[in-house]
């Protein structure tokens, strides 16, 4: 009988399969997620802004699942159509800031010299306003909803993903495998893009898996303090926002429904960023 290898004892561990089974419960609820906020419009037994005067502030039903809201609408079906602004806005946050940064981060770690030390500093003036203060200030100055936002936590989010990519790349760079390349008469672009860049981007994707839970909380403050989706379009932030004078009635399904919703989701996307650092290699370096 052969001895098992090393890695298939971790693999076998209590806490592999921990670890895997979470991983698996993260993905399939996100997976679940995504597919009622696509087919909303299938799915969802109401439309999202019926208004239904006769049973405001309904408990569970047959008829409606989640109850109802302050207005009479379905709170689960409010609750599927809000999922499209809620996973669509970050998605772009974190495509938008992961391109950037990639550039910027592939330009800087590659050439060094007076190049990664401006865009060093660049990098630190964006570090020192948080995210979320770039999105309010782009609301005052372009008016409410999500472009601006979006626009703004883009630019806020794209110097993290560029700091990670310089440190990788120019870690990458010194590597033997660089300097064959280079002997052999490859130039430095292709060098970069095709053979440098590809090793990087599992960690690089890894990291804005993890950017994409944090974008998404920060967008749901934005909602919540009506600086984000405005009423009637569903969105959960904004769904808390216009719950909270059922609060003081004690009618708290409408507003407790949405804010789970974020906080599983955020949970979900940090689990599966952290396995998927783990099965790269590792924590992902500051």
């Amino acid at each position: 009988m052969t001895t098992p290898t090393m890695a298939m004892k971790v693999l076998r561990s209590p806490r592999a399969r921990r670890s895997s089974t979470t991983f698996l419960i993260s993905a399939v609820f996100l997976g679940a997620v995504t597919i009622a906020a696509i087919f909303a419009s299938f799915l969802a037994p109401y439309p999202p802004n019926q208004v239904d005067l006769l049973n405001i502030q309904a408990g569970p039903s047959p008829a409606h699942w989640l109850g109802t809201d302050a207005l009479g609408r379905d709170t689960l079906s409010r609750m599927m159509y809000g999922a499209r602004t809620a996973l669509l806005a970050p998605l772009l946050v974190v495509v938008f800031s992961t391109i950037v940064g990639i550039l910027l981060g592939l330009l800087a770690g590659w050439r060094g010299g007076w190049i990664d030390s401006v865009l060093g500093r660049i990098f630190d003036v964006i570090f020192a306003f948080p995210a979320l203060l770039l999105a309010i200030m782009a609301v005052a100055l372009f008016g409410k909803g999500l472009v601006a936002p979006v626009v703004a936590m883009s630019i806020a989010y794209a110097p993290f993903v560029a700091r990670l990519t310089r440190s990788l790349i120019a870690s990458e760079r010194s590597r033997p495998y660089v300097a064959a390349y280079r002997v052999q008469g490859f130039g430095g672009g292709f060098i970069a893009l095709r053979r440098v860049l590809p090793n990087v981007m599992p960690i690089v994707g890894a990291q804005s898996t993890l950017n994409f839970g944090y974008v998404l909380a920060e967008l749901a403050a934005l909602s919540f303090l009506g600086l984000g989706v405005q009423a009637p379009t569903a969105d959960w932030g904004a769904m808390v926002n216009e719950a909270q004078s059922g609060l003081i009635g004690g009618y708290f399904l409408p507003a407790l429904v949405p804010a789970v919703a974020i906080v599983l989701v955020v949970v979900a996307v940090n689990v599966i960023g952290e396995e998927l650092s783990d099965r790269i290699g590792g924590e992902i370096p500051a």
